[in-house]
Parts: C-alpha cells; structure tokens; sequence
C-alpha cells in the first residue's frame, strides 16, 4: 500500500504532541509491514485544502487523515468525491467514527491495526448534498453545542467539562419545534425536542456509534416534546444503555429522509458529525450504501 497522511496538528491528541516524531513512528511501522508512508502536518485551517491535494494525487494510494471527529469527516468526503480509500487516526475527543470501524484509539495500536488492515466498503450519507459518517442532529445537540462553544477549553478534558456544562444549562429549557417528515415516502407532522439521523442505526452500548457501517440504512431517532424532568430521564437511560426503551424516542431505519421546517428562524443550526452549521427550511437526508471506501483492521480468524 502507498499511504499519505495528512495530520492536523492543532486538533485533539496531536496539539501536545511532538509531530515530528510521532510522523517518524509512524512511517516505521508502515513501512515494517512492507508499505510506502509519507505525511504532512497542517494547521486546523488549511486541512481540507491539504486533503484534497492529497487525495487527488496521480498513483494509486490511501488517504490517512489524522485529527479529530470534524478532520474525519471531511476527510471521508474529500475521499469519497475522489474515489480513494481512507485510512482513519483516532487523535480527537469521541473518534465517533473510529470506534465503529473497530479503530484501537491509542495511537501507536491504532497505526499497528491499519498496518495489517484490509480495505473495506461502507457506507456514508449526506444531508442536502453534505456529507456525514457519524450523524446530522437538530434541536438539543446543536443548542448544546452553540452555548458550549461560548465557554473556554485547551484540552479533551475541558471540552468535556464544558459540554456538560452546557447539558445542564439546555437541560433547564429543552428545544421544541415543528417538522413536517417524509420517512422513505411516509409522510408525518410532530412537535418534538430532537431529531438524529445517524449513518446506520446505533448499536447497543453507550455511546451513539453505529456497530455496522454497512447495513445501508439511516437510524432516525426522534424525541418527543421533553421536559427538563424527561431530558434527564433520557441521559440516564443512555447511561444505562437502555434508552430504546424510553418511551420518549422513537427509532427508524429509512434510506431517505425528508424534513420540513414550517417555522424556521433565521439563526437556526444543525449539527453534522459534531460541528454546527446552517439549518435549511428543507432538507434532504440520504444514504450511499457501500460508496466509501475505508482502511480496517484484519478480522481475526475464527477459531
């Protein structure tokens, strides 16, 4: 395998690291196995450009992209729009994606793993033509998101902290809106505090990850107009890994998922894979089963 790696040496685990050096390990594991490693370090603003240069290279090569939850996913668009495969480096907060590829979150295992992997079709889905890997979320996770990025943090630990911070300022006022839904041609009206839509349903553990990635479903997942009693309620079901049994959220699996906003104000956002963005009055969610190809690591042998 030929790999380009590209890191972005502000997000994460790399803003303490020394780049150098960990681009020296892990050419040497890469090579170990009989591959070509070559990489580049970038600043957090320039890796979308540093990405598509690299992706758009002549041979035949896979994109490694290194960073946190937002680099993995524009890095999985960039590599899908080009048709080339893309190798994963866990080095952010959640490693949302990485956790449902089966990726070791520690650096050097994970670059070990990859090493070793196998390439592999999954899927990837976009919401009014822009892509998600992990989900597009409306109403509490992008309220959430807006006021947490309002206070100051220089580390995974400080982001966390803040988030929960900001959890329990929303949870004292939970979003509420109207959509009009159109689930695989169904058409539906609700009031509702929330709506994700993940690409491919999520498992069963604690996290929102999707266990499989290549099902070629959406997972819609919808909450009920909440109250601050139900919110926490819900936090503690997730904790207990038993929220499909709460009677606020509903789940379903759909390949294509329209939403209306009847009442939209003019400040409203979504959230894709984790980073806020505009909210259309429509949008359309969709789902390229088996279009992005991904670096995993081996499957061990059955015994």
């Amino acid at each position: 395998m030929k790999i380009h790696a590209v890191f972005n040496h502000d997000g994460g685990t790399f803003r303490t690291m020394d780049m150098n050096a960990f681009a020296r390990t892990a050419k040497e594991i890469f090579e170990k196995h009989g591959h070509s490693f070559e990489s580049e370090s970038v600043a957090g603003k320039d890796i979308v450009k540093a990405l598509t240069k690299a992706a758009t290279q002549d041979d035949d090569h896979i994109l490694m992209a290194g960073g946190g939850d937002g680099t993995i996913s524009a890095a999985a668009d960039v590599a899908w729009k080009a048709g080339v495969p893309l190798a994963v480096l866990p080095a952010g907060t959640m490693n949302l994606f990485a956790r449902s590829l089966k990726i070791p979150l520690e650096l050097n295992a994970a670059l070990e793993s990859l090493a070793d992997g196998t390439i592999k079709a999954v899927d990837i889905s976009t919401a009014n033509g822009q892509t998600f890997v992990h989900q597009f979320s409306i109403g509490f996770q992008p309220r959430m998101i807006k006021l947490r990025n309002t206070l100051e943090f220089n580390s995974r630990w400080g982001k966390r902290l803040a988030s929960m911070r900001a959890f329990t300022v929303v949870i004292g006022n939970p979003p509420r809106f109207a959509v009009r839904m159109t689930i695989d041609g169904a058409p539906t009206e609700r009031t509702v505090s929330a709506i994700s839509i993940s690409n491919n349903p999520y498992g069963r553990g604690m996290l929102p990850i999707a266990d499989d990635l290549d099902r070629g479903e959406l997972g819609v997942y919808i909450a009920e107009r909440l109250s601050p009693l139900s919110v926490i309620k819900l936090a503690a079901t997730v904790l207990m890994r038993s929220w499909r049994k709460n009677i606020d959220v509903n789940e379903i699996l759909a390949k294509e998922v329209d939403l209306h906003f009847p009442h939209l104000y003019s400040e409203a956002r979504a959230t894709i894979d984790g980073e806020l963005v505009p909210l259309g009055q429509d949008v359309t969610i969709k789902i390229h089963a088996g279009e992005l190809k991904v670096l995993v690591p081996a499957q061990p042998l059955l015994k």
